[in-house]
């Protein structure tokens, strides 16, 4: 059997990745990714783009890479990781009462730069909070590294009115219904 590489350090990804059941090693991808985000990019191209990048980089005979980015884009722009609490707090006040795209891309590839795309675009729509509200939501999960200041898997879920997607897991970090589906087809014992 093949190795699997997950071309991540989030520990969310890496908790997702067991889900499926299989051994693999998580990896820092080897590029500078604050250097490959274009900004000229469409938000989905640009999550595709960096999912790709990061699994290449790591690529090798005998090994299944798997690369993913996930980017919150409310309004046509991108929202990445707050890491400070003012800016998680204004991300979310920019957020708030409207809707916004979770894009979750995935790039599978092997040695041989054979490489499957997918990602998978969920559409949120934010309740209106106030300012103390979002506060409130900051300070409880401190959602200071996750795309778009919110943890979904945690109180987070409270933000919301309503939430379309194909895949919940993606909203986490993996879309594990087509991952699992590709790493099936590619030779891997899947449940």
């Amino acid at each position: 059997m093949k190795n699997l590489v997950l071309a991540s350090t989030s520990k969310y990804r890496q908790e997702l990745l067991k889900q499926l059941g299989l051994p693999f090693e998580a990896k820092k991808p080897l590029i500078d990714e604050e250097k490959e985000k274009d900004p000229t990019l469409a938000p989905r191209k640009l999550a595709e783009r960096l999912a790709q990048l990061k699994a290449q980089s790591l690529k090798a005979e005998g090994t299944v890479v798997i690369g993913g980015d996930q980017l919150v884009a409310h309004r046509g722009k991108v929202l990445g990781k707050p890491h400070t609490r003012e800016r998680a707090i204004e991300q979310l006040l920019e957020m708030q009462n409207s809707k916004h795209e979770l894009i979750t891309a995935i790039y599978i590839c092997d040695g041989n730069n054979k490489g499957i795309h997918y990602t998978d675009i969920t559409k949120l729509h934010m309740k209106h909070l106030s300012r103390e509200q979002i506060e409130r939501y900051v300070d409880l999960d401190e959602p200071l590294d996750c795309a778009g200041a919110y943890k979904i898997e945690k109180h987070g879920m409270m933000l919301f009115d309503k939430i379309e997607s194909e895949d919940f897991s993606a909203i986490q970090g993996l879309p594990l219904l087509m991952l699992g589906k590709i790493l099936k087809d590619s030779g891997f014992r899947i449940p």
